[in-house]
């Protein structure tokens, strides 16, 4: 075999990889878009139940097709307090059993219907050209990118089929019997994977290989070393996704990451003692020769996906029941940090992995954005009761709240910016556009805090007078306003725009208290009972306490 036909197998093999990928990034991009809000939903259901998160993190995988991908979002959503350890635990034990469907999938590459499904590339993108309606051009990319995974599978199974006893057989498979220590075909495995970040990518190389009637470090269950190699080297994508995240957001890495080590050394141990299993029990099942489609042997692609699946399957029954522990363990390696704690904002920075995934990331966006309405009425409280008590010590309290409030509104903004950078759905680009406006209403909550202290400050100042009997009114004007934002934020949060009748009667009761308070306060000035010194303060304070209210009735409206 000359230099030049080493070259032409070398970038045939690349080239099928590349179309391999790009078909797998196409159908993740496009499954969870058919799937909105549906992903969001599973993972943030409390899954009290070992067995019902597996379920869940198995579902999301499928519809993810990566299980990288479920680990990064499970990672993400850990970090924003959405989901617990225990629940995080067991979900990545189900992305691990999801995952090896793409290994099945693989398997069937070197048969008839391959044909079928290399003509979906070409159904695919002429649905995407010659339709408006985004549902059948996401339909087509979908249709499109399984298209894209068989071409690759074609490529690289067309650059590794060999006629036995060839010079290029021979040379080819010299190479691949080099590597015959155990270890270093499991290092194989965890670097190449970590390279790629895809298990999936790594198991399509060796199908390919073993169908094409290549043996892999001298036969037996060296394919296999490699395997279990590639299921290590997938955790890399989660540590890495958690690198500046909060400590139990590295802990559901770390877990992802003792699951796959502990599962590999068992099996490792397993294998080296059992040097015939491949051979016996996987040969047994799916005998050679027995699926053959011209010189592809289907059976050796069967062998090492029900190995691959096998491999996830059985541990996980084994350490689902240790899933405290796996916590236990997490949580001693990884210790909190206090210091970052402290100085931890309203709105941390996700990962990129996890805005790229909007139905997910609007989920958590949309929760940061509650918790930061939540601290603006903090703010808000806090300001009134110091106007109430003539307390003018307050003002540097509110003042950091409101520079709290400012930078996690910058910090807000440019996560809903990043993630108008991912392919998003009609109904997602309109939730990005009203967070925005949501965050917006926040700081206006914000500014009217700040309000009430110069409000506060001129009361003591000018030692300004106000009887019992109004306090009291401003008193349960504030109360209602209260009531209001309760209402609100629950609207919000749950997006049932059932509750928004209640909160409409609610803000149309501030708006009458304002006019009331008022018309009572013009009385009493025109009677004489009251100093004229303080109807700046007390007609601003009552119109400010009505802005507030109109500030979080909007809020509230923005789920319609």
């Amino acid at each position: 075999m000359g230099a030049w036909d080493i070259v032409k197998i070398i970038m045939q093999i690349l080239g099928g990889m590349g179309a391999f990928l790009v078909g797998m990034k196409l159908l993740s991009e496009n499954m969870t878009k058919i799937a909105h809000g549906r992903l969001s939903k599973m993972l943030s259901k409390t899954a009290k139940s070992r067995f019902a998160g597996v379920g869940i993190g198995a579902a999301v995988t499928v519809l993810g097709q990566s299980s990288a991908f479920t680990t990064v979002m499970v990672v993400g959503l850990v970090n924003a307090g959405i989901m617990t350890l225990f629940q995080a635990t067991s979900i990545i034990m189900g992305a691990n059993i999801g995952t090896t469907l793409n290994a099945w999938v693989i398997a069937i590459g070197g048969s008839d219907i391959t044909v079928l499904f290399l003509g979906l590339a070409a159904v695919g993108i002429l649905m995407t050209m010659f339709s408006k309606r985004e549902k059948v051009t996401t339909l087509g990319l979908v249709i499109a990118a399984f298209g894209l995974i068989f071409v690759g599978l074609k490529f690289m199974s067309g650059a590794l089929s060999f006629e036995r006893g060839s010079s290029e057989y021979a040379a080819v498979s010299g190479v691949l019997t080099a590597i015959r220590n155990p270890a270093l075909l499991l290092l194989l495995g965890i670097a190449i994977t970590a390279l790629v970040q895809s298990s999936t990518a790594v198991n399509a190389i060796i199908l390919t290989m073993v169908t094409s009637g290549l043996t892999i470090g001298g036969g037996g269950n060296a394919a296999l070393y490699i395997i279990i190699g590639s299921n290590i080297g997938t955790c890399v994508t989660a540590l890495i996704s958690s690198l500046g995240a909060n400590p139990n957001a590295k802990r559901a890495a770390l877990i992802h990451f003792m699951f796959n080590l502990f599962g590999a050394i068992i099996f490792m141990i397993i294998l080296v003692c059992w040097t015939g299993f491949a051979d016996t029990v996987l040969a047994g099942m799916f005998p050679a020769g027995s699926m053959t489609v011209g010189e592809t042997d289907m059976a050796a692609g069967m062998q090492i996906a029900f190995f691959h699946t096998l491999f996830n399957v059985i541990n996980t029954l084994l350490f689902l029941p240790f899933v405290k522990g796996f916590v236990f363990l997490a949580e001693h390696i990884v210790r909190a940090d206090t210091k970052k704690a402290e100085e931890a904002t309203l709105i941390s920075e996700p990962d990129e992995r996890l805005l790229r995934q909007p139905s997910v990331a609007l989920d958590y966006l949309y929760r940061e954005t509650g918790d930061l309405l939540a601290y603006a009425m903090e703010t808000l409280d806090i300001s009134f009761t110091a106007f109430m008590e003539q307390d003018t010590g307050a003002a540097e309290k509110v003042q950091a709240h409101n520079a709290a409030l400012a930078k996690a509104n910058k910090v807000g903004s440019a996560n809903l910016v990043r993630l108008s950078a991912s392919p998003l759905v009609i109904e997602e680009e309109k939730t990005v556009s009203t967070l925005h406006y949501v965050l917006s209403d926040i700081m206006r909550i914000g500014e009217l805090a700040d309000n009430f202290i110069k409000y506060t400050r001129q009361y003591v100042e000018e030692q300004l007078e106000f009887t019992d009997e109004f306090l009291g009114l401003i008193r349960t004007m504030f109360e209602d306003v209260k009531k209001l934002y309760t209402q609100s934020l629950a609207a919000f949060l749950s997006r049932d725009r059932a509750m928004l009748a209640e909160v409409d009667r609610l803000e149309e009761r501030v708006d009458a208290e304002r006019k009331d308070l008022v018309d009572r306060h013009i009385k009493r000035l025109n009677e004489g009972k009251c100093r004229p010194q303080n109807s700046s303060v007390f007609i601003s304070l009552v119109g400010n306490l009505e802005r507030a209210a109109d500030h979080i009735n909007y809020i509230a409206h923005s789920i319609e």
